[in-house]
């Protein structure tokens, strides 16, 4: 199983970025995936979480901001980040829990099943 994180980079804050996580050796139509990241000098947190019925859950620093999906075509997961702050520097992550969950999302440590190598997106202020 791998999992490929894109489309970070350098932005100013407000800005907007799309980050893409490309899966292989595993189906993610229905599967319970997330979205962490880590700042420097920080534990890594979670951002946004989908279970296996499309249920999404974004956390409060960037809730209304950061949108988590799937296209199941692809095989990939994407969140769509917008009105970037500089706090959200930082390496982003993908993950997937090994099992399906529906109707109640799964947890940050089922999501350590598989991980992606990270992008780096930094926000410039």
């Amino acid at each position: 199983v791998h999992l490929v994180e894109s489309g970070g980079g350098s932005v100013q804050a407000g800005g907007s970025l799309r980050l893409s996580c490309a899966v292989s050796g595993f189906t993610i139509s229905k599967a319970c995936m997330g979205w962490f990241r880590q700042a420097p000098g920080k534990e890594r947190e979670v951002v946004a979480r989908i279970e296996s019925s499309d249920i999404t859950m974004i956390e409060y620093a960037v809730k209304g901001r950061f949108t988590i999906s799937r296209d199941s075509a692809k095989n990939t997961l994407s969140l769509e980040m917008n009105m970037l702050k500089p706090d959200d520097t930082g390496m982003y992550y993908c993950a997937a829990a090994d099992r399906q969950y529906y109707g109640v999302m799964c947890s940050t440590r089922a999501l350590n099943r598989f991980w992606g190598q990270g992008t780096q997106v930094t926000v410039s202020s």
